[in-house]
């Protein structure tokens, strides 16, 4: 028996190939949804809007192959027409046309749909929610994991943040001291960001010949993009907000949005029919503490997470421990395939 912890992008790949090559498993997953930080949110007039994971590219061959193994349809992130640079506070944004450049993609419905199509791959009962581990104990014959019940195994993969399982779980013996320091030490992709989408009732930015993309050195929103869905039937911007404005009231963050938004691309900005936003410093069971100040992508893909523990029953896996475009999509499924041929080799001996 495999218990693997966290049921985001990683765990829910693993339980797939181990589903595929007849080795029992578990998903013990801690909210009360799949998916971790692929999350679609079903805005007004079904617009999907992403609060995480949303953007690939043509260089990340292994989530490619998947979406193609799955038959998950993508299309490419619309950028034609006029975006906008602001440098400075009190200076409004300028207009510039983007120069050509690879282009980004974005899965058909939400990335949610990658997430779906592997939990269809599953039976009910192969994934527990509302399963928060908070020890794993080690013995010489078997392993014995506590979340809000009680679950043996043979083999572990700790599918979550290196610096969430270092903070939330009691490891029994210990996990070696240079483990547990990097763990901490170790940036987790989405932590201190905070996302935001607007909905329209129609994409006025391209009616303006505007790509509805904004870059700022002062925010509120420092990255911005059209976020229609594939069949232009469904219009929203979305990007990030920095994180400085974290310490206003939502309603206040809100209106400096819309404001900016209106300074960019006009009137027509407020007339948004919905204004979504989630700030993953909030999430428990995303984010850890957010004391130590940590570069982005910061000890990703580390060679120590490479390795196994406890005679190869403790694995690693999720993109920040990916030494292949950690901090991605990508990367989680790069990683993911590294550990399901350890669990393959492993369990033939």
């Amino acid at each position: 028996m495999v218990v693997i912890v966290g049921a985001g992008l990683s765990g829910l790949l693993l339980a797939y190939r181990l589903k595929d090559a007849n080795i029992p498993f578990q998903v013990l997953e801690a909210r009360k949804r799949i998916g971790g930080r692929i999350h679609t949110v079903k805005g007004m007039k079904n617009t999907p809007v992403e609060m995480g994971a949303t953007w690939f590219h043509q260089e990340h061959r292994h989530f490619l192959h998947l979406l193609s193994e799955l038959d998950i349809p993508f299309y490419e992130q619309f950028m034609e027409g006029t975006a906008f640079f602001q440098a400075h506070a009190g200076v409004r944004a300028e207009s510039f046309v983007m120069p050509d450049q690879t282009p980004s993609y974005r899965i058909a419905g939400g990335t949610v749909q990658l997430i779906n199509k592997l939990e269809s791959r599953l039976d009910e009962s192969d994934i527990l929610l509302d399963q928060p581990v908070r020890e794993i104990h080690f013995s010489k014959d078997e392993i014995r994991v506590e979340a809000r019940g009680s679950f043996n195994a043979q083999k572990v993969i700790l599918a979550l943040p290196p610096k969430l399982w270092q903070e939330t779980i009691l490891f029994s013996p210990g996990l070696p001291d240079p483990v547990m320091q990097l763990a901490c030490e170790t940036q987790t992709w989405m932590e201190e960001s905070i996302k935001v989408g607007v909905i329209y009732d129609r994409p006025f930015w391209r009616q303006n010949h505007q790509s509805g993309t904004l870059f700022s050195n002062v925010g509120p929103m420092t990255e911005l993009y059209d976020h229609c869905n594939r069949e232009v039937s469904a219009y929203a911007l979305c990007g990030f907000l920095h994180s400085q404005y974290r310490s206003l009231p939502p309603a206040e963050r809100k209106n400096r949005v819309i404001q900016q938004l209106v300074s960019s691309f006009g009137k027509e900005a407020s007339e948004f029919l919905e204004y979504i936003e989630l700030d993953w410093s909030t999430e428990v069971h995303t984010s850890g503490s957010l004391s130590r100040p940590l570069f982005p992508h910061q000890n990703n893909g580390n060679e120590i997470y490479q390795n196994s523990l406890f005679d190869d029953r403790l694995f690693f896996a999720g993109t920040e421990v990916s030494p292949h475009h950690g901090g991605y999509m990508e990367g989680a499924v790069y990683n993911s395939m590294q550990v399901f041929a350890k669990i393959l080799r492993t369990a033939k001996r």
